[in-house]
């Protein structure tokens, strides 16, 4: 039992030594050549102090009717190696339908319930929503840089940013089929039945509206240097905003009923569009600053 005890206060004992123990770290000084030398001296700084031009040709993705191509560019001036402000921007190149679209243009049915969403199937194409240019203001922020290796022989500068602002967006979507138009038609349908309604509808499906849309925009891309000037881009960008992309009563009334028997701005409906880049960018001036000692 006596040796039971002094075990036990010797452990106790042990326990406390460790717990009032403090853990310090050694500063190291560097004497000689590398005495308050910088982690890296001759590095370039691409982006301090100068303007870059890209040119860019992008795609949108996942888009249920419509894809859009744009051809595009940037004008971005980097104030640090590490923020920019700038300007991008681009406009339609093409707009390709979709296999969905091909879908309802081939075998869609026109009934008593949709004939205004859908009065004819064969032209489902020309009343679909389509984005024709795009404008953003935008800044951009450059946290990361190194070197990406490419089969451990090749060995390229890189920069990884991300960037926000607003965009300004060109839509051309389905015009608004006001409720009179609307009663007008179904008056016809009452006496020449659905081929009458649908008829009279056949206007309102092809004909065009173009507005403005308001949208955050975000993204972050990557950059692999050639040389001292010219650098390709790879981006991601999205742009969420409400729009018509099918050009169909998509809302119901204040009792619940659907659909409203109209096609108006309640029918745009949120979507997170975004698309993915490949760019060439120039900087200018064409030489790029050096780290120097002293400087980090």
């Amino acid at each position: 039992m006596k040796r039971f005890a002094i075990t036990l206060t010797t452990l106790a004992a042990v326990f406390a030594l460790n717990g009032a123990a403090r853990v310090e770290a050694q500063d190291v000084e560097v004497k000689g050549p590398l005495a308050g030398a910088p982690a890296v001296i001759g590095l370039r700084v691409y982006r301090e102090m100068r303007f870059q031009l890209q040119l860019q040709a992008s795609m949108t993705l996942t888009d249920e009717f419509s894809r859009t191509m744009l051809a595009g560019g940037q004008l971005m001036f980097h104030p640090t190696d590490w923020l920019g402000l700038g300007v991008w921007g681009g406009v339609a190149a093409a707009n390709l339908d979709t296999g969905l679209t091909d879908q309802v243009g081939s075998k869609g049915q026109t009934n008593s319930v949709n004939v205004l969403s859908l009065p004819n199937p064969a032209k489902f194409s020309q009343q679909i929503g389509h984005v024709k240019w795009i404008a953003a203001p935008q800044i951009a922020f450059i946290p990361l840089r190194g070197k990406l290796g490419i089969f451990e022989k090749l060995f390229i500068d890189t920069d990884f940013y991300a960037f926000g602002g607003v965009g300004i967006v060109g839509l051309e979507e389905r015009a608004d089929v006001p409720g009179g138009v609307v009663a007008n038609c179904r008056t016809l349908g009452k006496g020449g039945g659905l081929a009458a309604e649908a008829d009279c509808f056949d206007a309102s499906q092809t004909t065009r509206a173009k507005r403005t849309a308001i949208a955050p925009t975000f993204g972050a891309g990557l950059s692999l240097y050639f040389n001292d000037f010219l650098a390709m881009t790879i981006e991601w960008r999205a742009l969420p905003f409400s729009w018509n992309t099918s050009g169909t009563d998509e809302s119901g009334n204040a009792r619940g009923d659907f659909p409203n028997n109209e096609i108006d701005s309640k029918d745009r409906l949120p979507h997170f569009n975004h698309m993915i880049s490949l760019g060439f960018a120039f900087y200018l001036p064409t030489s790029p600053k050096l780290s120097t000692a002293g400087t980090d």
